[in-house]
């Protein structure tokens, strides 16, 4: 009797704590341990909120100019390319809400299936995420590129992340009812295929945890930027600098081109970037103010940091002296 009562206080415990602390969707106090560097606002379950304001300049940074910052910061694994999307020439940015897709199994669906249950979940597992959505969210999904049978979404779940969003979403999948979701107002998405088949054997395994991308490694909170050619998530501790950074970048190429248009740059098609060339930057802004999307003093800042000398390169040990 004893070993009876001991068994079943054991299942109670273990389905009280499943219902108590979510298995798919992170707990605030996992966002926190993987985005522990942020300490600007964050939304109530511990999802970084990068400011609004960088979403929209975001849409005006290149892909390269911000890459090249992300690579120079030591994160090398941010970008994926070869998409399809609803609008490929519209470009879109928001806050990262990741889930993950894996195949199905039987005791891994009867588990979720019972945690969604207990939570009040409704409808198929892969609306769960879109649930969760905020205005300004981007929905990115690992579905592990399944195509045929992957189409995580058609236009039913598409106009439920339009009405979330307002933004769209990244897929590591597949989707249907590609000419609907097209119709949908404020939405885009990217995606790696589409196909009429309906999403089958597939399980959501994850909300708001670290996921793959392709070669991309998503967090939740990331700034996502989706651009012609190509994808690009930008760490949230990261994101004012790699937006003020592209922008201070795309600023020294427009008077670059300017001075090339005007022959004014000698051979120095590219480069030359001397203090006496920065000090023409300066008179450039001030001649075209309306350039700037960050504030004066910020752009000076940037200036003054790219005016600093850069430390001189050690050869390595036994290289020849140059």
């Amino acid at each position: 009797m004893k070993k009876v009562i001991a068994a079943a206080v054991i299942v109670w415990t273990v389905l009280g704590a499943s219902a108590a602390f979510s298995q798919v969707k992170m707990t605030k106090d996992q966002m926190m341990f993987y985005t522990s560097d942020w300490k600007g606002d964050r939304f109530p379950d511990g999802r970084p909120k990068v400011a609004d304001d960088l979403l929209k300049r975001a849409l005006d940074c290149s892909i390269e100019d911000v890459w090249d910052y992300l690579r120079h910061k030591g994160y090398a694994n941010q970008f994926e390319g070869d998409w399809q999307a609803l609008h490929i020439e519209k470009p879109f940015a928001g806050r990262a809400l990741t889930a993950q897709y894996m195949p199905t199994r039987a005791d891994m669906a009867k588990a979720i299936a019972a945690e969604g249950k207990a939570e009040g979940r409704v409808s198929g597992n892969n609306s769960w995420p879109i649930n969760e959505l905020q205005i300004g969210d981007v929905y990115v999904a690992d579905g592990f590129g399944k195509i045929i049978e992957g189409t995580l979404i058609g236009s039913n779940l598409g106009n439920g992340i339009a009405a979330h969003t307002h933004t769209g979403f990244v897929f590591y999948a597949g989707i249907r009812d590609q000419e609907e979701n097209r119709e949908i107002p404020n939405f885009n998405g990217f995606y790696k295929g589409y196909d009429p088949s309906a999403w089958a054997q597939m399980e959501l395994t994850s909300i708001n945890a670290p996921i793959r991308i392709g070669r991309a490694v998503v967090l939740p909170g990331d700034l996502v930027l989706a651009k012609t050619d190509g994808v690009i998530f930008i760490p949230a501790i990261l994101a004012e600098d790699a937006v003020s950074h592209a922008e201070f970048t795309n600023l020294m190429d427009d008077y670059n081109f300017e001075l090339n248009r005007e022959g004014k740059n000698g051979a120095e098609f590219e480069g030359g970037w001397t203090p006496a060339k920065f000090n023409g930057l300066s008179k450039y802004i001030d001649a075209h103010p309306e350039k700037l999307k960050m504030p004066r003093s910020e752009f000076d800042a940037l200036l003054a940091e790219a005016l600093k000398p850069r430390p001189q390169r050690t050869p390595p040990a036994g290289a020849p002296e140059p």
